[in-house]
């Protein structure tokens, strides 16, 4: 078969280079997740250009692709804010991330490796370590990329990676309500959550993930603990 040339309005554009762009989106990222821009916060684009040194262009470009994370809002003639999750965004993403969650922990149980569940629980035992609450939230993170890779199954790690940064935001907006206990508890769970991954039993281990993403989603809607 011959090939098609593209040629004319037809043919493919010079690709553009977008190294300034990533770096400048990486910095503000890293900020929201160190918690210098809490939820709500304003991102001008003048502040953060002085910030960075960098034009306003690949600031304005970032902040772009930020939104398309989820982790930034930008509204015409207003400005763009960290995003503030709403109710429903909160119960979307719970719901998303759970079914995620309940289909990567079936992979895990089925065809993680003995190296695959050592390194479960080796994220798991930095949060022994850690003292900082937003510190934390990144090691919860990290735990969960940890069951996500553990599945050997690329497009659930992919669709993970969707939603990741807003669940992050998500554990960052949790904290940002409430921190009582919360450098003790966290730990606890996840060294629950890794034994029962090793024991490959999915009526304890399901069960505890939910029960797991239950709690966070108490805290940031307000709904109290069953006595």
């Amino acid at each position: 078969m011959e090939k098609m040339q593209l040629t004319g309005d037809r043919s493919v554009a010079p690709a553009r280079r977008r190294g300034l762009a990533d770096e400048v989106a990486d910095r503000i990222r890293e900020a929201i997740f160190s918690g210098a821009y809490a939820p709500g916060a304003p991102l001008r684009e003048v502040e953060l250009s002085g910030t960075l040194q960098v034009s306003r262009g690949p600031v304005r470009e970032a902040l772009r692709a930020l939104e398309r994370e989820g982790l930034v809002h930008c509204a015409w003639h207003r400005g763009s804010v960290v995003t503030t999750l709403s109710a429903e965004d909160v119960a979307e993403l719970d719901s998303l991330r759970g079914a995620l969650e309940d289909l990567a922990v079936q992979q895990v149980i089925a065809h993680a490796s003995d190296e695959d569940l050592a390194a479960i629980e080796r994220a798991a035992g930095v949060m022994d370590r850690t003292t900082d609450p937003h510190a934390m939230v990144r090691q919860d993170i990290a735990f969960h990329d940890a069951v996500f890779a553990a599945t050997g199954h690329r497009r659930l790690a992919a669709a993970w990676e969707t939603i990741r940064c807003q669940v992050h935001l998500f554990l960052l907006t949790r904290i940002g309500l409430s921190t009582e206990g919360y450098l003790d508890c966290i730990p606890q769970e996840h060294h629950a959550l890794a034994a029962a991954l090793r024991a490959r039993d999915p009526q304890t281990v399901l069960p505890l993930f939910a029960a797991h993403r239950r709690h966070a989603v108490d805290v940031v809607t307000g709904t109290p603990n069953p006595a």
